[in-house]
């Protein structure tokens, strides 16, 4: 076995390894100081594999080719275009991972006008004098919503951070505890709480809470019922909670405030395209909810931030609220959620005009015929290098809106006699673009209700570079 000493003998000087023609253009095209950065890194990298033992072939390590590529690669992956467009096959309409729905025609045109010109974000037309950013879409958030007064904040942890800070800071807000929830990424409601440096204190038991334990718990230092949905789970059976209508009168006879973080943000009653019941934000706001928080990038299907109705006063203090200057939005998020909120001022129209209700609303038999062209696709791509089905599945909405509520959709299985489901899977999600599915009985599943019409071509490409490539 070769020495280590001989070992890190055999690695090219960085000057060589500079010389060769692959780094030599990666120098002409790219920042020259990045490239020699890259280079040091490929060299201490190998280094490190000697020293821990993961390489030992001296011919390995001095083979000038194999290194010149490893710094291409090392460049490409820097320099690179990271966010790279992805194929949701996994049917999960929301899916996080690939940054949710897609945005709408609407919300892009928005987009791109604030991105490239300036605009009058934060200031007054008339006056010329500096305005308030919240403007821009208060008045659509007002006509869809029914509340007096909004705000926008960077995501839903910041909008209940804010207004429980506002209003609870070194008091207490009462909460039941069968709405303690996890929002995602480890994040909790008791840790938002704590934050917002008001004190929880927790009502009833998981399973059941009544009016009686709103009223029994407070106490001279209340200042709050805070009600939260549980949007990413439910709980059937023996369950009973308390309803905003049924809050409102104890909360004006004591003097409370009503804070309600309806989660997803439903701003459509649901049911008309055949979907299970969600509360919807303009019922939060009818019944009574002095502040009602949701998301703006899930059931909005907008970009991602927080969205704050309620009644005007308690706006105009949270706006005043130092951490406001921490939560704010910029002129991008404000111009992509104006373009998406349009839309809902006609809902009948969202399956035409919103890409997340076009995946919710579209029936069955379109599904179907996608799936099948996905079938012919890959089957025109590679023949019977796989064994291809269209069969029966379920869509999930994804990032905790609609628990257990899966819509009926088309899937294409996929099983190949040479590798197993699990590294298919991979391969797939290696290719370019890379395609997301899942897994279930060793076949690879893509769900056609997440594929996007002009995908299904490139699906059946990236099967071909994957087995012909």
């Amino acid at each position: 076995m070769t020495d280590k000493q001989t070992l890190y003998k055999a690695i090219p000087a960085v000057s060589r390894i500079l010389d060769h023609q692959v780094v030599k253009e990666l120098c002409i095209k790219n920042p020259e100081n990045y490239i020699h950065n890259c280079v040091r890194k490929v060299v201490e990298n190998i280094r490190v594999s000697i020293s821990d033992g993961s390489i030992s072939d001296e011919q390995l390590i001095s083979d000038l080719n194999a290194i010149a590529l490893n710094v291409k690669e090392t460049v490409a992956k820097g320099l690179g275009h990271k966010l790279i467009r992805a194929i949701n096959g996994a049917g999960v309409i929301l899916h996080t991972g690939l940054g949710r729905a897609p945005l709408a025609p609407s919300a892009q045109a928005s987009l791109a006008e604030a991105a490239t010109r300036y605009s009058i974000l934060a200031t007054e037309q008339e006056s010329g004098k500096r305005g308030d950013r919240n403007r821009h879409t208060a008045e659509m958030l007002r006509e869809i919503t029914g509340a007096e007064d909004s705000l926008i904040v960077n995501n839903n942890s910041a909008a209940v951070m804010l207004a429980l800070h506002t209003f609870g800071r070194n008091r207490e807000s009462i909460i039941s505890r069968g709405e303690l929830v996890e929002i995602g990424g480890a994040f909790r409601v008791p840790d938002v709480m704590r934050r917002s440096q008001t004190k929880m204190v927790e009502i009833g038991t998981t399973n059941k809470t009544h009016l009686k334990d709103y009223e029994n718990a407070i106490t001279e230092e209340t200042s709050i019922f805070l009600k939260v949905h549980t949007s990413n789970y439910r709980i059937e059976g023996f369950h009973q909670e308390v309803s905003i209508k049924d809050l409102v009168p104890l909360s004006k006879e004591r003097g409370l405030k009503i804070i309600y973080d309806i989660g997803s943000g439903v701003l459509v009653d649901l049911t008309r395209w055949g979907v299970a019941y969600e509360p919807t934000v303009q019922e939060a706001v009818a019944d009574g909810a002095d502040v009602v928080t949701f998301s703006g990038d899930k059931l909005v299907g907008g970009p991602q931030c927080g969205i704050i109705v309620g009644k005007k006063e308690l706006i105009d203090e949270m706006k005043s609220n130092p951490l406001m200057r921490a939560f704010r939005c910029d002129k991008l998020i404000i111009s992509a959620l104006d373009g998406t909120l349009k839309l809902f001022l006609e809902p009948d129209k969202l399956p035409q005009t919103h890409p997340l209700y076009a995946m919710i609303g579209e029936p069955l038999d379109v599904v179907n015929r996608r799936a099948n062209r996905i079938k012919r696709r890959i089957k025109g791509a590679i023949g019977d290098m796989v064994t291809v089905k269209v069969a029966d599945g379920s869509t999930e909405m994804g990032s905790g809106a609609l628990p257990a509520r899966n819509i009926a959709s088309r899937v294409v299985t996929i099983k190949s006699d040479k590798m197993s489901a699990d590294k298919l899977g991979r391969q797939l999600r290696l290719a370019t673009p890379p395609l997301f599915t899942r897994i279930a009985d060793d076949e690879v599943i893509i769900d056609a209700r997440t594929v996007i019409n002009d995908e299904v071509k490139l699906i059946g490409q990236v099967f071909e570079q994957l087995f012909k490539g």
